[in-house]
């Protein structure tokens, strides 16, 4: 018999109330985007407020400033992440139904899409605050993994994003008829990657440990851009490899790509994911290389 281990029993309701003549639940992915974004404010909040660790002993934004700066980035991550989602990954359904476009709730967020609205929400608000962007940047990549460790988890929770099927003793049993769907083996005993659990090791865990290590240990913030570099690209090195056992998106599966590649060619190919991740390395280590060019202060 394969060994395998069962999914835990554990809902994706931590409670709920009724309210209003509604049923208010909160959610395990819901409390995990509030604790991240907490978790991130304090750590640039205690970082700012130590100018050593700045350009010219001078730190680019002051606690007013961060908190200012919250609500421009969770505006950004969940704009950017539901139009990411609908252009990168299902833009017809969605051209064919644009109401469904505001249901959040319903699901459909893509972490590239939140990354681009987060840029955009950083550019626009050091533009009016007349702030270097480039350090912002660097303040808020030092901890976006804590988020993305607690997204992840709460990915698993859910019993969504699952890995492929495998035989290897890790391997865990998902609910579901989706996550049961492998061909070849027993029902009921359809193992999968966790991969849930390995992007939140990889782009949470050890990504995040490497960033406050650079920042607050080795100076990296007073090279402006080193840790937007160091993110980019670890955090694109890391979602490319997940991708290799990650179960690829629906949408991409035929009888003649079982392996859901967005881009194929003979067999071999890339996954969407993979083709997101492939512009943040380079611009990762573009960022790297530019960074250690300029003289730190």
């Amino acid at each position: 018999m394969q060994a395998a281990i069962p999914f835990p029993d554990i809902s994706p309701e931590i409670f709920s109330i009724p309210l209003f003549g509604m049923e208010f639940a909160l959610r395990w992915y819901a409390l995990a985007y509030i604790v991240g974004i907490v978790i991130g404010w304090r750590i640039v909040v205690a970082t700012v407020r130590r100018p050593a660790l700045w350009p010219g002993g001078a730190a680019p934004m002051t606690a007013a400033d961060v908190e200012d700066l919250l609500t421009w980035v969770i505006l950004g991550v969940i704009l950017g992440g539901r139009l990411g989602y609908v252009l990168f990954y299902q833009p017809g359904y969605y051209l064919s139904n644009p109401a469904q476009i505001l249901q959040v709730w319903e699901g459909g967020m893509a972490f590239h899409g939140g990354l681009l609205g987060v840029v955009l929400a950083v550019l626009l608000f050091a533009r009016r605050r007349g702030i270097n962007w480039v350090s912002v940047a660097d303040a808020l990549c030092m901890v976006t993994p804590a988020g993305l460790l607690l997204g992840r988890i709460a990915n698993f929770i859910n019993a969504e994003l699952w890995g492929r099927p495998t035989d290897l003793p890790w391997g865990v049993i998902f609910p579901g008829s989706a996550a049961q769907d492998c061909a070849g083996v027993v029902a009921g005993l359809c193992a999968r990657h966790p991969s849930q659990l390995y992007e939140a090791a990889l782009e949470g865990l050890i990504l995040g440990a490497v960033l406050l290590w650079l920042g607050w240990r080795r100076g990296a913030l007073r090279r402006p851009g080193m840790l937007t570099g160091v993110f980019f690209a670890g955090y694109g090195i890391a979602r490319f490899l997940v991708e290799f056992v990650r179960q690829p998106d629906a949408q991409f599966v035929a009888p003649g790509n079982p392996l859901g590649l967005a881009w194929h060619v003979g067999g071999y190919g890339l996954t969407m994911g993979q083709m997101l991740s492939l512009p943040m390395i380079a611009l990762g280590i573009g960022m790297v290389l530019w960074s250690r060019r300029a003289r730190p202060a």
